[in-house]
This record gives structure tokens, C-alpha cells and sequence, in this order.
């Protein structure tokens, strides 16, 4: 009988021996394909930033935010649609009113064939006042979308929201795969939870597809032949200005009229000889802004569509929590097995 229990004994000490291994090796495999899994990931979240060109484009994109800062507010905007509203009652009261009084009072034909700094103004005014109009009103539009994307952490830091976590996922992989540690397989959850939750911190998925529609308003607006005719525009602007200023008010007083009368008698001419100076210095730094951005709005629109930046966050970071949840179910059983093993058959 003693026998027999030393002998029955010994055979279920044989088979726990037995299951050991294979639970230690099961382990084993669980976080191996967890290492790979995390190192394969890692090595993409580090390669996207170089794939999308991200370290150069996207600090291009931080610069055209700043320096279209100065402009992007309520106050500035209503300023320049008043401002086109003062430019294009002066041209017209020079047409309709100023042209008839010069021609009775001096006998002057045509104000535009005395003048042709004026008459190329007064000609191409309509076209100018249409253009201009449009384009405040499509970046008005879009004042809500650019602050949006102002709001966002600068685009300056987004190559290092892929390279940091991805770094850290490749060492977290590599060292999984040398040391089965439960505090690694924590970390992995840590990242991929921080990946998850970046977006939602940032209000990304409502702020990043402001940001794409914005994009996709100036893309008529920051190219170099637009912004080239805006210039040669504003030059006719104020060479047309100029002849009203130097050449049509003086005329007026040399028929008769003083000052207080031509302000009187023709506001709008008078209007837009005093605030020239303010309206030179306000429009000219936003058409430097739009020229000097051009370079910059298209490194910014290179990038990949904004709507889907949220994305690239969530998508890893579901996988990683996923896969640390896939070897946390499978630690009571891995650590079990790996408790009786040999250092043989942990690694």
C-alpha cells in the first residue's frame, strides 16, 4: 500500500512536473508575439513623422498660424471690409460726382483720360472690389475653423506626439523580449491609454477637421498667382488713389472749392484721402502675410487630411490596450507556470 501511494505520489508530482513547461512556454509565446507586436508598432508610430515628411512641413505650418495671427481677429477683419467700402464710394463719387463738377466748372472732357492713374482704377474697381470682397468673406468665414486649429498644441510638437510614444513602445517591445516583466506589459496599457485619450485632451476631433476645412477655403487664396494679382491690385489701388489725391482734389480747388467745401460737397472723395495712410498700413502687412505664407500653407496642405490626425492616436492606442489586456488575461496562468520553472525554460 505504501508503495503504491509513493508510486501514485510520484506520478502526479511527474505530470505537474510534466505541465510546467508547456505552461512557461505558452507564456512564452503570449509575450513574444506581444514583444512584436509592440516593436512592429512602435517602429511605425516612429516612421510616420519621416514617411509624411512631418519634421519639415510641419513646423511651416506652426509659422503660418503666428503670422496670420495678427490678422485672424473680428475687429481686424470688419476693418478691411470697411476699409474696400471706403475705397469704392471715393472711386465712385470721383465717377459720378467729382468728373461732372470738373467738367462744368473747368471744362475737363474725361477724368479717366486726364488722369489714367485714376481711369485704370475706375476700370478695373469692379473687378478689385469683387475680388477683394470675396476673399474677406470666405477668411471671415473661416475665423471660427482657424481658431480651432490655433488652439491645437503647435504643429511644431506633432512629429514628436508619433516619435516619443513610439519610442517607447519599441524599448517597452525589445525589453519584453528578454524579460517577461508584468510592470512592462503595464506600461504598453500606459502608452496605448495615453494614446487614446490625447485627442479627446486636445478636442482634436472637432478642432482638427475645423483645421482641414480652413485649408481647404485657402487653397484658392495662399497660391502664388493669386497672391500676385492681390499685389498688382493694391498697386492700382494706390497709384489710382495717388491721382485722386495729387491730381483730381487739387483740380477741385483750383476751380473754386476749399477744403471744408470739398468735404462737404464730396465726403467720400475726402473720406478716402484721409484714411489712405491707415488703410496703406493696415492692408499692406496682411498681403505681406499672404505672400510670405504661400511657401508655408503648402507644406502645411502636403500633410496628410486633418480630419484624420485623431486617428493616427486612437487606432494605435486601441491596438496597444488591446494587446495588453490579450497578455493580461493569460498572467495568472504564465505566472503559475513559470513559478516551478527552471531558469532553462524561462528563457
Amino acid at each position: 500500500m505504501v508503495t503504491t501511494a509513493r508510486l501514485g505520489g510520484a506520478d502526479v508530482a511527474g505530470r505537474a512536473i510534466a505541465t510546467r513547461p508547456a505552461g512557461s512556454r505558452r507564456s512564452g509565446r503570449a509575450y513574444r508575439r506581444l514583444s512584436v507586436f509592440v516593436i512592429v508598432l512602435g517602429a511605425g508610430l516612429i516612421a510616420a513623422p519621416f514617411a509624411f515628411q512631418m519634421f519639415q512641413r510641419a513646423p511651416k505650418g506652426a509659422s503660418m498660424l503666428t503670422e496670420f495671427k495678427p490678422f485672424m481677429t473680428t475687429a481686424r477683419l470688419d476693418g478691411y471690409q470697411h476699409e474696400i467700402a471706403v475705397i469704392g464710394a471715393g472711386v465712385d463719387q470721383v465717377g459720378s460726382s467729382v468728373g461732372p463738377y470738373l467738367q462744368q466748372a473747368a471744362g475737363t472732357a474725361s477724368l479717366a483720360g486726364a488722369y489714367p492713374s485714376y481711369g485704370q482704377l475706375a476700370s478695373q474697381w469692379p473687378a478689385i472690389d469683387q475680388k477683394m470682397t470675396s476673399l474677406l468673406d470666405k477668411v471671415q468665414g473661416n475665423l471660427g475653423n482657424y481658431r480651432d486649429v490655433a488652439a491645437l498644441p503647435s504643429f511644431s510638437l506633432f512629429p514628436w506626439f508619433f516619435v516619443i510614444p513610439g519610442i517607447l513602445m519599441l524599448g517597452s517591445g525589445l525589453v519584453l523580449l528578454r524579460r517577461r516583466r508584468t510592470g512592462v506589459v503595464v506600461l504598453v496599457a500606459v502608452v496605448g491609454l495615453g494614446l487614446v485619450l490625447a485627442p479627446v485632451a486636445f478636442q482634436m476631433f472637432s478642432r482638427a477637421p475645423a483645421g482641414g476645412h480652413m485649408m481647404t477655403a485657402f487653397r484658392d487664396i495662399e497660391t502664388t498667382a493669386n497672391v500676385t494679382e492681390i499685389q498688382d491690385d493694391f498697386s492700382v489701388m494706390a497709384s489710382g488713389q495717388g491721382a485722386i489725391r495729387l491730381d483730381i482734389v487739387p483740380a477741385l480747388e483750383s476751380a473754386g472749392l476749399s477744403q471744408p467745401q470739398i468735404a462737404e460737397r464730396f465726403p467720400a472723395v475726402d473720406a478716402l484721402d484721409a484714411d489712405w495712410i491707415h488703410i496703406l498700413n493696415d492692408m499692406t502687412p496682411m498681403i505681406g502675410a499672404m505672400s510670405d505664407n504661400v511657401p508655408n500653407y503648402q507644406a502645411m496642405a502636403a500633410l496628410p487630411p486633418f480630419a484624420l490626425f485623431p486617428w493616427f492616436f486612437v487606432i494605435p492606442g486601441v491596438l496597444l490596450l488591446g494587446a495588453a489586456g490579450w497578455i493580461g488575461l493569460r498572467l495568472p496562468e504564465s505566472t503559475a507556470g513559470a513559478a516551478g520553472a527552471t531558469e532553462e525554460e524561462k528563457r
